[in-house]
């Protein structure tokens, strides 16, 4: 088994590579504009290929800040810690003068004191230790949700062309100049859904940079969303074999 850097080849097959999913919507993108100059679906894909350089750009220029978020939250909670055991020795003090040891029942009100301190420095402890997760997950899921936006007009693009229009009892009329024939159809529908899979791989390599439970579920979200339109697609080019018994070249708008 050959190796690259005292490393097996395998180590190499266990995460999903940008540039590979960016090389494959070239190569569909490519196709597409070989295919259908003149229609817009290039354009989605060219901006689910901004989407995935953003992904690529993501894990190189969000590191010096997540950095940073991390240093900065640790620094806070150490000084909130030690302003609470300040605050608490302070007032064991100030009990010791005021009370004395012997009237116990009286330190009562600086042991609630004490306690509620505590509570409320956990709490924003909490608070400050989730803060580079949060910041993490509120850029991811900016990312997603641009994914998501783009499957949905992957989706209008093959919701406009019906293969009903190609059966053989349509009783729709001719199509206008410059509209799709069934093998045309039947390709623009295989791009389509090849371009939703690739928004799908898209999602994907946002959970490889994160552990994110939300995360996570958005793009689990993704994948299912894609693969139901994909679904539907498919359905279509079945229809498309119907349309066989009838000319070869009827048009679709």
């Amino acid at each position: 088994m050959s190796t690259r850097g005292g490393l097996s080849d395998d180590r190499f097959y266990d995460r999903l590579d940008p540039d590979k999913v960016s090389d494959t919507l070239d190569q569909l993108q490519g196709r597409i504009l070989e295919q259908f100059p003149h229609r817009h679906l290039a354009q989605v894909a060219t901006e689910v290929g901004e989407v995935i350089r953003r992904i690529e750009r993501q894990a190189s220029e969000n590191a010096p800040v997540q950095r940073f978020v991390y240093l900065a939250s640790r620094v806070a909670i150490v000084l909130l810690v030690v302003l609470i055991l300040v605050a608490i020795v302070q007032a064991v003090r100030t009990g010791a003068a005021q009370v004395g040891p012997a009237r116990v029942i009286d330190w009562l009100q600086y042991v609630e004191s004490g306690v509620n301190d505590v509570v409320f420095a956990g709490i924003a402890i909490f608070f400050l230790m989730t803060v580079p997760a949060r910041v993490r997950r509120r850029r991811t899921l900016e990312t997603l949700h641009r994914l998501r936006s783009l499957a949905h007009i992957v989706d209008m693009h093959q919701m406009s062309k019906s293969p009903e229009k190609l059966l053989p009892r349509w009783e729709g009329g001719q199509a206008d100049q410059g509209s799709l024939t069934r093998a045309e159809l039947g390709r623009y529908y295989d791009y389509c859904s090849e371009l939703l899979t690739i928004v799908s791989k898209a999602a994907a390599l946002c959970a490889e940079q994160s552990t994110d439970p939300v995360v996570l579920d958005t793009v689990s979200e993704i994948e299912v969303l894609t693969t139901g339109m994909s679904r539907k697609i498919w359905q279509k080019i079945s229809l498309l074999h119907l349309a066989q018994q009838g000319p070869s070249a009827a048009p679709l708008t």
